[in-house]
């Protein structure tokens, strides 16, 4: 999976532009990703109960876009960045957290858009999502009370660490 990196497909982090094309094929693109995602999962994962249900080894070296992934396939929506810079789409950011490992989620959007209203509603949906596929996410108050996530892997992580 080395080189899908540099030019496969790519989850949306929420400080991309919009995801190009139609969203009928950005669905069907996400869905396959998905799909490849939980087979992993399940050869990873082999020896437990519910295999699908623990992030792989391979989703804890990528964090970051292992956690835009299940967003995504959740059906939340990502925001988005425009050209110079401006945030141009209201919805999930994933970036890397303040701790190796770990990553941040925020809800974020243009100015006047409201996420930072939706943020007590939206987030909390993103914490089902990725709790629901083993990972820990833990909701937080930031300066000016902007909320945001931290998301780690579960304790007894499957790569024994």
């Amino acid at each position: 999976m080395g080189g899908e990196e540099e030019s496969g497909f790519e989850p949306a982090t929420g400080d991309g532009p919009p995801a190009p094309g139609d969203a009928a094929a950005r669905a069907a693109s996400v869905r396959s990703a998905w799909a490849g995602l939980v087979q992993i999962r399940r050869l990873a994962n082999s020896g437990r109960s519910d295999p699908e249900s623990v992030p792989a080894p391979w989703e804890l070296h990528r964090p970051v876009r292992a956690v835009a992934l299940a967003l995504e396939a959740a059906g939340l929506p990502p925001s988005a960045v425009g050209p110079s810079g401006e945030r141009t789409g209201k919805g999930y950011r994933v970036t890397e957290g303040a701790a190796p490992g770990t990553v941040r989620v925020e809800w974020l959007g243009p100015a006047g858009s409201g996420a930072a209203y939706e943020e007590e509603s939206e987030l909390p949906r993103c914490v089902g999502a990725l709790r629901e596929l083993g990972w820990t996410a833990l909701l937080y108050r930031g300066p000016r009370g902007r909320r945001f996530l931290e998301v780690e892997p579960p304790a007894g992580r499957p790569d024994g660490r």
